[in-house]
């Protein structure tokens, strides 16, 4: 049986879907997101690859009124006019000890060690592969034809203390999601050359 090569370009349609065409929204259509589309957004981020396969990035997806109004308090200025208005507001946390789960995700070899006995490589591993796995989340939404908005104007503590006490989870950022309203989009940022950004060595 012949199989699919998986090293073909996409269609020029979805580049532009998940990135030229892509759009920040702060605005949003009142259009509910549904439990299964998210689980589908899981279902296409979870293949994203991460470090030694350890998959530290932990979701909240809020969506009921009573737990935004916990959110609140944590984010900064108009954030929380966006956060009130989108559908789903996902807080992107990482598990400080993903290791953990090591022995099933990485069973090849028993990798643990390298992380329990070195407190600092655990969480910026930890750090760094659930911030890639965020980045997933956005594309896989985009993929799913969501819409999504990033931020980073929250107060991490504050999170942790409303959402995750007790518990071995971090926040790392917060990204609303739902059906953007395309009339109020700002006008688009410019982004930086490949010669400003890259060197070939």
């Amino acid at each position: 049986m012949n199989e699919t090569p998986m090293t073909r370009t996409i269609a020029k349609e979805s580049i532009q879907q998940l990135f030229t065409e892509a759009r920040t929204h702060h605005f949003w259509q009142n259009k509910p997101v549904s439990e299964q589309t998210l689980r589908e957004l899981y279902e296409l981020m979870k293949w994203g690859p991460t470090s030694v396969n350890s998959a530290p990035a932990r979701i909240v997806f809020v969506r009921s009124e009573s737990e935004k109004a916990r959110l609140y308090p944590a984010l900064m200025g108009s954030n929380i006019e966006q956060v009130k208005s989108a559908p789903v507001t996902a807080i992107i946390a990482y598990n400080e000890k993903f290791y953990e789960d090591l022995p099933r995700l990485f069973p090849s070899y028993d990798a643990r060690h390298f992380f329990v006995n070195d407190p600092r490589f655990s969480y910026d591993t930890a750090f760094r592969n659930s911030s890639l796995q965020g980045a997933y989340l956005i594309f896989a939404a985009r993929a799913l034809g969501l819409d999504v908005c990033p931020m980073s104007g929250f107060y991490n503590a504050e999170v942790d203390k409303v959402f995750f006490a007790g518990t071995n989870l971090k926040s790392n950022f917060i990204c609303t999601i739902g059906y953007g309203d395309s009339s109020k989009l700002y006008p688009r940022g410019p982004r930086l050359s490949f010669e400003e950004v890259c060197t070939i060595v």
